[in-house]
């Protein structure tokens, strides 16, 4: 993550979102708290997928988060909001990596990768093909 220097570029991603950030997010150290950044994260994937389920009904997705992995590259402040940008890194056979950034200004302060799995009736199934074409239309920029 940390080196792919494409990453630290909002450009590099098909999709964000404005988040504000509040006064709760703070820390003693008076910034974004480590915490408050995985929840901006969070929120970054949610509103993704709920954009996704609303353009796509007929998919009804249903996968989990497997794995997450952050890296914080510079302090966040309050009160300047983030821009997060959001695309998919690679489509696996039951799983896909989304790959998340944060900017304020034209600062990228941290990347996180996240690991989507796909659930079956048992447990981890293959990803339907129809979910795998919607997914490829958000892979990163080159």
């Amino acid at each position: 993550m940390r080196t792919d220097p494409r990453r630290r570029h909002l450009d590099t991603y098909p999709w964000s979102v404005v988040l504000e950030t509040r006064f709760a997010d703070m820390d003693v150290n008076r910034h974004l708290n480590n915490v408050a950044v995985a929840q901006f994260y969070e929120e970054t994937r949610v509103r993704f997928n709920v954009g996704l389920r609303a353009a796509h009904p007929e998919l009804q997705p249903h996968y989990l988060v497997g794995r997450v992995e952050i890296d914080y590259l510079a302090e966040g402040r309050y009160p300047a909001p983030l821009t997060a940008g959001y695309g998919i890194a690679a489509i696996g056979k039951s799983s896909f990596r989304v790959a998340m950034a944060l900017f304020q200004g034209d600062a990228c302060i941290g990347l996180c990768d996240t690991v989507m799995v796909y659930r079956g009736e048992t447990g981890a199934a293959p990803l339907p093909q129809a979910l795998r074409a919607v997914l490829g239309e958000w892979v990163l920029k080159a």
